[in-house]
């Protein structure tokens, strides 16, 4: 009985009563659809559907990327959508250009303001005129060298905190996040041991120098990112001690990740890897901020990778692997990354090598649970995804190896990133959703 609920549930089974009573009058008495749009969840034990009481209460609700907002009106509100539509809106995030560019990279924000003039502080459009600097050979060295400048302080600072020597003039691939399985620091550790076996394997050819630096933290409770933490320093360890990998690989792990290590890292950063698995990641803004200050991105149709890589263009942004559809594709017929590794002798043999306690030799089966999620049902796609993202490396490789075209894809990441500001996505909300628009603009109406 309701009397006998605490006061909340009381409240929100009123609120309940309400909506389905709301759907009533409307006509609306399909089982399926009142099951569906219902705050309880009776299809196990009773549960209250929080998304949706947040729904109910929210004006609108914001799917802060493009695919993440299609996917909320397709799936987990797709009846609350029917009854509702228009609630669900897309204003995709930014981020502060006065922090992520301004005090971040002081060096390039010198150089932007010589060629742009003190307007770019105000008004981040204006960075768009930066694309016709993109074959200018004066601006462009110049702007290496601020890159480098930013590379060189980074190395230091790896220096101090690891003991790691990396040189400057490799390609800076960075990874710094969260630790999480969807957001694949996996993957990427993955490429790094293939690429480590290869090198190894044909020493005599012409290998972009590499530097892969991992940053990000794990939950305290989270036992597998915790081993993806300790995978990432254990290949450090065997590759960085390699005699016959030298400066064409270094891998390093920056400890006690934070805000101001990532201003350190991302004006320094060349790569931006970006590659959760389809469909899991509901935006990202680390995306944007590598991207605003030069880096290529590689990346997986998820979250604002796709605004990205309609506004970059495909030289800036790198897009590998399986989409979202495909992705729940392979999810439903139970993937497993022992199917992958019949077609893919490179991850068998990578996936062989960790298990084997190559990299763990004071504790072989270390890294057990990990290889034997790899190798069983893969909700995440590491295994599915490995092949492509290989090749994908490898393209990123050849462009590194052709200056020019680097530069001016990096050049033209930066000029085309004015629209991620924070300032747009303020304005949407104030003129679209929270509808202050007029009046914070300081005009008013006789």
């Amino acid at each position: 009985m309701t009397g006998l609920l605490p006061r909340h549930l009381q409240i929100i089974y009123l609120i309940n009563w309400l909506n389905l009573k709301k759907l009533a009058e409307h006509g609306k008495t399909d089982p399926a659809v009142v099951s569906s749009v219902s705050l309880i969840d009776e299809s196990g034990d009773k549960s209250v559907r929080m998304g949706h009481l947040a729904f109910l209460g929210s004006r609108k609700v914001n799917g802060v990327s493009a695919l993440h907002t299609e996917l909320m009106r397709r799936t987990v509100f797709q009846g609350l959508e029917a009854l509702n539509p228009g609630k669900i809106v897309n204003k995709t995030n930014g981020i502060s250009f006065r922090r992520w560019l301004f005090q971040s990279n002081p060096r390039l924000t010198s150089l932007l303001i010589e060629v742009l003039g003190e307007r770019v502080w105000d008004n981040s459009e204006v960075l768009a005129e930066l694309e016709t600097f993109a074959n200018d050979r004066s601006f462009v060295l110049r702007y290496a060298d601020v890159r480098l400048k930013n590379k060189i302080a980074l190395a230091r600072r790896i220096r101090d905190l690891t003991g790691i020597l990396v040189d400057p003039t490799g390609l800076f691939d960075v990874h710094v996040k969260r630790i999480h399985e969807y957001k694949r620091q996996l993957l990427n550790i993955l490429e790094t041991i293939a690429l480590f076996n290869a090198i190894r394997a044909q020493p005599g050819s012409n290998w972009t120098p590499r530097v892969k630096i991992f940053a990000g933290k794990a939950a305290a409770n989270y036992t597998h990112a915790k081993l993806i933490i300790k995978l990432a320093n254990d290949v450090a360890r065997v590759v960085n001690s390699d005699a016959s990998v030298v400066d064409r690989l270094k891998v390093a792990f920056m400890p006690n990740y934070s805000v101001s290590l990532a201003e350190e890292i991302i004006p320094a950063a060349d790569l931006s890897e970006q590659i959760s698995t389809a469909g899991m990641e509901a935006s990202g803004t680390g995306n944007m901020k590598l991207a605003l200050n030069g880096a290529l991105t590689i990346g997986t149709l998820d979250g604002a990778n796709i605004e990205m890589r309609e506004r970059l263009g495909p030289d800036s942004l790198f897009i590998f692997g399986l989409t979202a559809t495909k992705v729940d594709d392979k999810r439903r017929a139970r993937f497993t990354g022992w199917d992958a590794t019949q077609a893919c002798p490179m991850l068998a043999d990578v996936i062989d090598d960790i298990a084997s306690g190559a990299f763990s030799p004071d504790e072989p089966g270390r890294f057990r649970m990990l290889t034997q999620a790899l190798l069983d049902y893969d909700p995440f796609m590491v295994a599915a995804d490995f092949d492509a993202y290989w090749k994908t490396q490898r393209s990123i490789d050849t462009l590194w190896k052709q200056p020019q075209a680097w530069w001016r894809a990096s050049i033209t990441s930066t000029a085309r990133m004015g629209w991620f500001s924070s300032d747009r996505a303020i304005r949407e909300y104030a003129e679209e959703i929270w509808d202050v628009g007029a009046r914070g603009s300081g005009t008013s109406e006789a």
